[in-house]
């Protein structure tokens, strides 16, 4: 080797030294691409770490950010494998259409380095071929893919790929390590210190803390902390996007002032809060999270006919023993100084087991604001025929007595013309005594509640979502899919798959007020309340309808053993008298 190709060839490795050790500059130098401090930041930490996890706010822009990556990689480390997966193919489809579409028309360099004959962007076949053998390669998030193989598999939106698919085929692609070509070099063969170890990044929005994807992020962030493996963890909301004019604040109040705006999901996606409780509190959010069982919630017949009455959303016909309680904690009429109260309304539908104990199905739930007292007591009345219930709970303590008041008398429907006959109470002889239509139908169970009852109602609403006796609808991210899947669903406007959505939004709500729920425990008796600006009208609703629920159960299997002879239950043999 003359001594300029030695010295071209010593400049290349310094050069190559540099731009590895800082990847942020090359990315400026190669790639004519200006990033923010925080993604420099970043992009030097995922050349570093074995496992980077990335937490981020919508808008902050982690697809483009791996796109940057993908691209320094793969050009500095020729051979490079890198395969993208991710909760749906399109999105991992996003990251090679900006190196592409973004960064290739900005970058000549980048443009020399791509193999335009093998690269490929479809449905069926997604990658990007350099022409120093790396390659960047969307994979199926699935058993189908189990014959990839990679030096760094990128999972985005992780929370939404199966914890077995990461674990049992997607890890597993990382099988062989990059080997450089000096390692093949009888000096370097045994060199531990020069092996490249494998990557494994994951990139999502926050989610539930019940979720596996929060344990996996405990334990990277664990792991970053104590130094046990070179792992990095980061969680950024939108703030920072804010700051960096990725997003504009006009954007930003015109989303928080949509009236379909939920804090919940703002706090996990734009806030990078992990939803889920506090030490110490009363109503623990695994032991709720874990009975979201319910797929789809029986709509009332003006939201089922938009799916075309789909027979998994309309309201089904009663089960052999089934029974159906609607509750209501009814509040003031929305204003200034009453901001945080609603009415809440859940139907419980009880099913028996085989050994006749009852669980409770919260199959649909809803909330509003600022109706009168007539329009709420004729919201009840219609749910109550529709649903065919068989009780109805209400808080009758305090200005439910006027709902009450109106359900004892007959009702008309002003859009339909229909008559709803008088109801009575059932286990109030007093309250009963208010209904002054001979014959009224006995099903208003009169909560009248005090610091026994309220404390033996939220004890039992504990006890219940322990027992996995309470289940309720899965999540609105669920939901999506679910409802999705069925027809007329994507035809249908943004405003009405909100409507179909609600009673999703509406049980993740109640969720967020139980698990913030402060309490006092004194004399045996828990009080249970909310922190100032909070609502617990859903919480009381709810415990209310549980509470009655635990009641019907124990005089059902009362009246059953009733009809026991247990006489015939027990056979013995005549004894011998000798």
């Amino acid at each position: 080797m003359s001594t300029k190709d030695a010295s071209v060839f010593e400049g290349i490795a310094r050069w190559a030294a540099y731009y590895r050790a800082n990847p942020h500059r090359f990315a400026y130098d190669y790639l004519h691409i200006e990033l923010h401090l925080f993604q420099k930041i970043l992009l030097a930490m995922m050349n570093w770490s074995d496992t980077f996890v990335f937490i981020a706010s919508r808008g902050l822009g982690k697809s483009y950010l791996s796109a940057v990556f993908c691209c320094v990689r793969c050009i500095l480390y020729p051979g490079t494998k890198i395969c993208i997966a991710s909760g749906t193919r399109g999105q991992g489809i996003n990251v090679l259409e900006k190196i592409i579409l973004e960064l290739k028309p900005d970058s000549p360099e980048l443009a020399n380095e791509i193999d335009d004959k093998q690269t490929k962007i479809n449905g069926t076949n997604a990658q990007i071929v350099f022409k120093n053998t790396s390659y960047i390669k969307v994979v199926t998030s699935s058993d189908t893919a189990r014959s990839n193989r990679a030096n760094i598999v990128l999972v985005d939106e992780f929370r939404l790929v199966p914890k077995d698919v990461i674990d049992t085929v997607l890890r597993k692609f990382l099988s062989n390590p990059r080997i450089p070509g000096f390692m093949k070099l009888p000096e370097y063969k045994n060199k531990k210190e020069y092996r490249e170890p494998n990557k494994t990044f994951y990139l999502s929005s926050a989610y539930f803390k019940d979720h596996w994807s929060y344990d996996r992020t405990m334990d990277k962030f664990k792991a970053m902390v104590t130094g046990v493996s070179k792992s990095f963890v980061c969680d950024l909301p939108y703030q920072l996007a804010l700051d960096c004019g990725l997003m504009m604040e006009e954007t930003i109040l015109d989303q928080m002032s949509e009236s379909d705006f939920s804090e919940i999901k703002w706090g996990m996606e734009m806030e990078g809060i992990w939803f889920g409780d506090s030490d110490g509190t009363f109503f623990d959010f695994n032991s709720i999270s874990k009975n979201r069982r319910i797929k789809y919630p029986m709509l009332p017949d003006k939201l089922a006919s938009k799916l075309g009455n789909n027979q998994k959303v309309r309201i089904a016909p009663k089960q052999n023993g089934e029974k159906r309680v609607l509750s209501a904690d009814i509040a003031l009429m929305s204003s200034k100084k009453n901001n945080n109260d609603a009415s809440a309304i859940f139907i419980n539908q009880l099913l028996p087991s085989k050994v006749g104990r009852y669980s409770s199905n919260i199959i649909y739930c809803d909330a509003s604001e600022g109706l009168h007292t007539e329009d709420q007591a004729l919201m009840i009345r219609r749910l109550y025929e529709e649903y065919q219930c068989d009780y109805i709970v209400l808080d009758c303590s305090g200005i439910g007595l006027g709902v009450f008041d109106a359900l004892v008398r007959e009702i008309i429907d002003p859009e339909s013309g229909e008559i709803y006959p008088a109801l009575s109470c059932y286990n109030n002889p007093e309250m009963a005594d208010r209904c002054t239509v001979k014959g009224a139908e006995k099903v208003i169970w009169a909560i009248k509640a005090n610091s026994t009852l309220n404390s033996e109602c939220a004890v039992l609403l504990r006890e219940g979502f322990r027992s996995g006796k309470i289940r309720l609808l899965v999540t609105e991210y669920d939901a999506e899919s679910l409802l999705g899947e069925m027809r007329g669903y994507a035809s249908l406007s943004q405003s009405e798959q909100l409507s179909l959505q609600m009673p999703y939004i509406h049980t993740t709500l109640l969720i967020n007020e139980l698990v913030k729920l402060q309490h006092d425990e004194s004399g045996g008796k828990v009080k249970v309340f909310e922190k100032s600006g909070m609502r617990k009208d859903r919480y009381s609703s709810l415990s209310y309808n549980y509470y009655v629920a635990t009641q019907l159960e124990g005089k059902m299997r009362k009246h059953d053993n009733a009809d026991i002879d247990f006489s015939k239950q027990l056979m013995f043999r005549a004894p011998k008298i000798k």
